[in-house]
């Protein structure tokens, strides 16, 4: 617009481990199904109203390569449907249960789930055909969203010790991506925002390249960081709060020379950076914080309005959750009921608040320094909707407040990057959007136990991509195999879960588990030879088991280390 004095988008990060046929309830494929019920489908409603509204909206959306696996896959889509038909039917027999006992205010909240659930079955098999991957891929082919990627299974790639295995990550990644999505991808969210610079390994002399090579190989054009990576300074936001130990701390690492066009002051949020050693490849775009902590924050952020629905408490009969958050301090057991519309007229106000926030920040910017900025304001995707009840019709009235608004342009992570770049190079620091801004949520006193065998498995399966470069048949199949399992090992979900105590023993055994299955697959490889009955059914079973990534390149894991000259992966 002519009148703009910046931009701004919405970077939503669509993320959840594999749980596939991994348990239920409480931890498992649940998951999953309760992303899509409460958090997929009334997204993907919001942005198809929108569409149909003649809203110009933009929003990236990132969507991870094991989500999108997952969202794909006919077993979950089966499943889904399922839980959604139950949750359906549970509130339907609360309308009676409420009716008989004559409580009215709570039966005509049973009606309203009731409808929700049903409404959101309806949507997910007529509106969205079953296919969520589809449909948000028909929003991006008409330019309303960005859709960004991450790496395969979301794995810590700073902690990783093989250059192979982060290439692989990536390479998985993007491959998947172009064949859900048709096109390759041009933004991405490196998981948990970690970050590593080049640097080189003191151990053995070798350089290791900075995280922005690796993208750049793909094609990748931006990555989203957390804010003090870029401002400098302590961490702020979520990355708030002090590690404990030496755990988790950014280790001492010889870093490459700097670039002399550097940028060298403490950089901004309002605009792009480019990183690295080839200024105008890949670029850096910072979460702004300020608009965050109208979202994060615990003592002024939107979500913990009284009149919103509560998370915590549930019906001991059916599970659902009737109840809003009520006054500071109310006790879990006493919360007010629910009120739908009086919930509605909040989520106008804190919307409309929301884009006022944003119009002063990038008008402040420009009066400031006369620059047309950007505004990236990144958050989980399943805070809204899942943890916050209320969120998605928030985003829905944010993005409509700021089409109208003549001084804010909407747009995307790329397309910012390719209409205004970055007029210097940024030297990133190690980090992550974790606690502290550094490695200790992934790395600590009750995780480190899992970086040596991770690390052990990297170099078991380099080895393997490098003895058998031409596997053909059950080889391929068992090699094939055993690279997904790895990069399942990888994900950056085991050692958080463990840190956080959400699902400590959980997250171990499925540690476990998939190195077992990696170790007996590679053993099986090693040989090299037929399969027999017992170990032909072994694989088909894992095949089945285990099944990301169809058109997985076991060659992704040749060795990439110092000068090795890696093989060629399409």
């Amino acid at each position: 617009m002519p009148n703009a004095n910046g931009a701004f988008t919405f970077v939503l990060h669509s993320h959840l481990p594999y749980a596939r046929q991994a348990g239920m309830w409480p931890h498992g494929e649940e998951w999953v199904h309760e992303a899509i019920a409460e958090t997929y489908v009334p997204l993907w409603n919001a942005l198809y109203d929108l569409a149909e509204q003649g809203v110009d909206y933009r929003i990236t959306v990132s969507v991870t390569p094991i989500l999108g696996e997952q969202l794909a896959d006919p077993l979950i889509v089966e499943h889904f449907i399922t839980y959604a038909e139950e949750r359906a039917a549970w509130a339907a027999a609360d309308v009676q249960r409420f009716s008989e006992d004559g409580d009215e205010e709570m039966k005509a909240l049973a009606i309203h789930f009731h409808h929700w659930y049903s409404r959101v079955l309806t949507s997910f098999r007529d509106r969205f055909n079953s296919d969520l991957l589809g449909s948000l891929k028909k929003l991006q082919d008409r330019g309303l969203v960005e859709i960004s990627t991450s790496a395969a299974t979301h794995g810590y790639l700073p902690l990783l010790s093989r250059d192979s295995s982060i290439f692989a990550q990536i390479q998985t990644g993007v491959s998947a991506y172009e064949r859900h999505f048709g096109r390759r991808p041009k933004a991405i969210w490196l998981p948990e925002c970690a970050y590593r610079p080049a640097y080189v390994d003191e151990a053995t002399g070798v350089t290791r390249p900075g995280i922005e090579n690796y993208l750049g190989e793909q094609g990748i054009r931006v990555f989203f960081s957390e804010t003090h990576t870029v401002e400098g300074g302590k961490p702020v936001g979520k990355a708030a709060g002090d590690s404990i130990g030496v755990y988790g701390a950014v280790p001492r690492r010889q870093l490459v020379s700097a670039p002399a066009d550097q940028q060298s002051q403490p950089g901004t949020t309002f605009k792009s950076y480019w990183v690295g050693d080839e200024p105008g490849r890949v670029a850096v775009l910072g979460r702004n914080n300020r608009t965050g902590q109208q979202v994060w924050s615990g003592q002024f952020g939107y979500p913990g309005d009284e009149f919103y629905r509560e998370f915590h408490r549930k019906d001991s009969v059916s599970g659902m959750q009737y109840w809003r958050i009520g006054q500071p301090g109310t006790d879990l057991g006493n919360k007010p009921a629910y009120d739908p519309a009086e919930a509605a007229v909040r989520v106008k106000n804190h919307a409309k608040h929301f884009v006022g926030l944003v119009s002063d920040l990038l008008r402040e910017n420009k009066e400031h320094t006369g620059e047309y900025g950007i505004i990236a304001s990144n958050y989980d995707t399943e805070l809204f909707g899942h943890w916050w009840f209320e969120g998605v019709d928030w985003l829905k009235e944010v993005l409509i407040g700021l089409a109208e608004d003549q001084t804010v342009d909407l747009t995307t992570a790329s397309a910012w990057v390719e209409e205004h770049g970055g007029d210097s190079v940024m030297v990133l620091p190690e980090s992550s959007w974790g606690m502290g801004g550094n490695h200790y949520t992934w790395m600590n006193d009750q995780t480190s136990w899992m970086w040596p065998i991770i690390h052990d498995a990297e170099m078991r399966m380099e080895k393997l991509a490098g003895e058998f470069p031409d596997a053909e048949g059950d080889q391929e199949r068992l090699l094939s195999q055993a690279a997904r399992e790895l990069l399942l090992l990888q994900s950056s979900d085991w050692p958080f879960l463990v840190t956080t105590g959400q699902a400590n023993e959980y997250a171990i055994q499925r540690f476990n588990e998939h190195v077992e299955r990696f170790n007996q697959m590679a053993d099986l490889a090693e040989k090299a030879g037929s399969l027999d009955d017992t170990a032909a059914r072994s694989l088909a079973a894992l095949e089945d088991r285990d099944n990301p990534f169809p058109a997985i390149d076991y060659r992704a894991f040749a060795e990439r280390q110092g000068n090795a000259a890696p093989l060629a992966v399409n």
